[in-house]
């Protein structure tokens, strides 16, 4: 067997077990899924789940990290560093506020909540794979804008806490304890706007809002 077919299988078994691993997660939560239980779900022999993740722990983060990456797709390549700020915020937003919205994403955030009493590294592998990472990027966008002299000089990363949580403030929260109907589209864009109003109001730089300019001394 060469090292490119052997390399080959390895992906496509460490592929299996992710979406193994994935679907017991989310169906058992992280006390219901053992690694004994996936390796027969498998149908492959223990030894070869360990050699791929050594522990649950790992196996955990790993979804983890294929969740938050396909919810990251589209959320950051909304922040146009080129583009209007406000226009790119706005698309960020949008992207945000739908992603968290997906069944998917809530189904996980449920689970973290579920756990992560129990179990405190299902919290930080979490946070550290997604609300974390998230922010770091908003934070360097909001950064480069204050340095630009868009938004007022301030923490970057408590910004970017700010802007999320305003976005989760109305649909997400109903919808993350399931009370009502889903949000329709225009209820959705009507929470964006409200969150980026009250953001801008915040931080955006104005004409009312900027710094005076010295005066020059008079001559004397």
């Amino acid at each position: 067997m060469t090292q490119s077919s052997h390399e080959a299988r390895r992906r496509h078994r460490r592929e299996a077990i992710l979406e193994i691993a994935r679907t017991s997660f989310f169906e058992h939560g992280y006390a219901g899924t053992s690694m004994s239980s996936i390796a027969a779900s498998l149908g492959g022999s223990k030894t070869t789940l360990w050699s791929c993740f050594p522990s649950k722990e790992d196996l955990f983060a790993a979804v983890l990290e294929g969740e938050t990456g396909r919810f990251r797709i589209g959320v950051l390549e909304a922040l146009d560093q080129d583009g209007p700020l406000i226009d790119s915020l706005r698309r960020f937003c949008r992207a945000f506020l739908r992603k968290l919205l997906s069944p998917d994403v809530l189904r996980l955030n449920r689970l973290v909540i579920a756990e992560a009493e129990r179990f405190p590294e299902v919290g930080r592998i979490f946070f550290e794979h997604g609300p974390k990472e998230t922010g770091q990027r908003l934070s360097e966008y909001l950064h480069r804008a204050m340095e630009r002299g868009l938004l007022r000089k301030a923490d970057p990363l408590l910004a970017a806490q700010h802007l999320t949580s305003l976005c989760q403030a109305r649909s997400h929260m109903r919808c993350l304890w399931n009370v009502g109907t889903p949000p329709r589209a225009e209820e959705i864009d009507a929470d964006v706007e409200t969150a980026l109003d009250i953001f801008l109001r915040a931080y955006l730089i104005t004409p009312e809002t900027a710094a005076p300019e010295t005066a020059a001394p008079e001559a004397a």
